[in-house]
């Protein structure tokens, strides 16, 4: 079972998304679909802009690289010489591919990032967080903390959840934001890399995940790391709740 609380000493708190401060239903239910009902309308509206083109040249060049590494089943996207519909219909295609296979690359969290703006902006999406989080982010913040996000979400995507969230703009709250530029969240190397970047000791950090992976990685970075319990979470095994500290809820998180 979960632990009653978590003591730490930490200056800095990382948080992941998905799963952590916003449940996964909410990515995969509502955010995710969004993209795939909306990509189409997307690519017709903003055909020409340099945000778009940006957005598909790094699909581009991700396709080229699958396929440079034996992913064959990644569907090609045409060069810019082609008709206009026809490199839409493979970008599509792409598009559709890599959310199925639960990819994770940049250039996708890129694109979804940008389209999300509208969804947001239109209120047509107004971003989840678990009751407990908002107010914890307020206390730590009042208690000097800082507090970071690192997500496989783009860092503008990230940005967006917390701006348009159920609980308001908390985007003050935040002091820095980590995506996959970083490196994957499953590489020890990456949270390193975070440490490095924000100029403090590994053991300075406690990174809270619902994965175990991620927590692993970032434990053999040096930093203290919490596995979060929350509903529609994978459930975790004896060994993983004997070898990891949890929590059901931050308000469990307690600092010395």
């Amino acid at each position: 079972m979960p632990a009653a609380t978590v003591t730490s000493n930490a200056k800095i708190i990382l948080l992941d998304i998905e799963g952590t401060t916003t449940s996964i239903s909410f990515v995969k239910d509502e955010l995710f679909p969004y993209v795939l009902r909306n990509l189409k309308h997307h690519l017709d509206n903003h055909w020409n802009e340099p945000e778009m083109m940006a957005d598909i040249d790094a699909l581009r060049e991700q396709a080229e690289r699958d396929r440079t590494d034996g992913i064959l089943s990644a569907p090609p996207i045409l060069s810019t010489e082609s008709v206009q519909s026809e490199i839409i219909q493979s970008v599509i295609s792409n598009v559709e591919w890599q959310m199925s296979s639960d990819r994770k690359t940049t250039a996708l969290k890129q694109l979804q990032g940008h389209m999300w703006v509208d969804a947001y902006e239109k209120k047509e999406i107004e971003a989840h967080l678990f009751e407990d989080v908002a107010s914890c982010m307020k206390t730590w913040k009042k208690l000097g903390k800082s507090i970071c996000i690192y997500s496989s979400g783009s860092v503008a995507a990230q940005k967006l959840l917390f701006k348009y969230s159920v609980k308001g703009d908390l985007t003050e709250l935040i002091s820095q934001n980590f995506d996959t530029r970083v490196g994957g969240k499953k590489e020890t190397k990456s949270y390193s890399t975070i440490a490095e970047q924000l100029g403090v000791m590994p053991n300075e950090i406690i990174f809270l995940t619902d994965i175990v992976e991620e927590a692993r990685a970032a434990k053999a970075a040096g930093m203290q790391t919490t596995i979060m319990v929350r509903p529609g979470n994978g459930p975790l095994t004896v060994q993983q709740l004997e070898e990891y500290e949890t929590m059901t809820d931050f308000h469990q998180l307690k600092f010395e």
